[in-house]
């Protein structure tokens, strides 16, 4: 009996250590993507806690579907934007690139904000996209700027008006998709007046935002564009290479913010 009761306690630290690695090998590895421009190569982590787009973002980076596009989109001190294939570099490239006619549901995270090289989802605007589902390819780059405390303020100010907007676009398609179920024809004032009603119920309850104390640091310090979160989905971030997205923010550009000269990339997954 005393050699059976020996002969557990020699084995629970060992069934606790396979117990152990076996919980910790559940972790999922961090995912990178090597983004090879003409001004330079941007290395970027994509985060784990956005599943479906990091999913997306490497399933096209594997078929090769951004190799010889461009940054279609340069705003300085706001970010770099590309991943439309319409946009194609239109020199040394004969490659047809299909166009991604999905979205992807939003996976807002509180921890991950729009700093300097952010990595996050493009999508339309909230009249025609009320649930702010991310475009199935285009994506942006953060450059931003640094922020003093008054002006953070302002933009607190400016997010929680895009928000309750938000809240009343999601009422007026609410109120249209009822029209359409009952098959009447859309009575637009009637549609506006039921969804004001509903959003100033709903208001009553809303809570302002305020910027996090550690987030607020660093948009006086590094930067960013802090009036994008909680708006589009933020899913990775730049581990190297932010001196490029400088690069890429400064060249010239046309009145639609298209650069003057194009801006090539490739991509590729890679180890870390």
């Amino acid at each position: 009996m005393k050699t059976n009761r020996l002969f557990l306690i020699l084995c629970f630290p060992f069934l606790f250590s396979i117990f152990f690695d076996c919980s910790t090998s559940k972790k999922e590895k961090d995912r990178f993507v090597l983004i090879e421009t003409t001004l330079g190569d941007i290395k970027v982590r994509l985060y784990n806690d956005t599943p479906l787009h990091r999913d997306n973002f490497i399933k096209l980076v594997k078929e090769r579907f951004y190799n010889g596009q461009n940054f279609h989109r340069v705003i300085r001190e706001f970010m770099i934007q590309a991943g439309d294939p319409a946009t194609t570099a239109t020199s040394g490239n004969d490659r047809e690139i299909p166009e991604i006619k999905y979205t992807i549901p939003a996976e807002f995270n509180p921890h991950h904000f729009h700093k300097k090289g952010a990595l996050a989802a493009a999508r339309m605007g909230d009249d025609v996209n009320p649930d702010q589902e991310s475009s199935g390819s285009q994506f942006y780059i953060v450059q931003g700027k640094v922020f003093d405390e008054s002006e953070l303020e302002q933009i607190e100010k400016r997010i929680n008006s895009m928000r309750k907007q938000s809240i009343f676009f999601k009422n007026i398609n609410l109120e249209k998709e009822k029209a359409f179920e009952k098959d009447k024809p859309l009575d637009y004032a009637k549609i506006q007046q039921a969804a004001t009603l509903k959003t100033e119920e709903q208001l009553k309850n809303y809570t302002p935002y305020r910027i996090p104390d550690d987030q607020r640091t660093v948009y006086k310090s590094i930067g960013g564009t802090p009036h994008l979160d909680g708006s589009y989905t933020v899913f990775g971030e730049v581990v190297e290479g932010l001196e490029v997205i400088d690069k890429i923010a400064a060249v010239s550009t046309d009145n639609n913010d298209k650069p003057l000269e194009e801006i090539r990339f490739t991509m590729k997954t890679v180890r870390r």
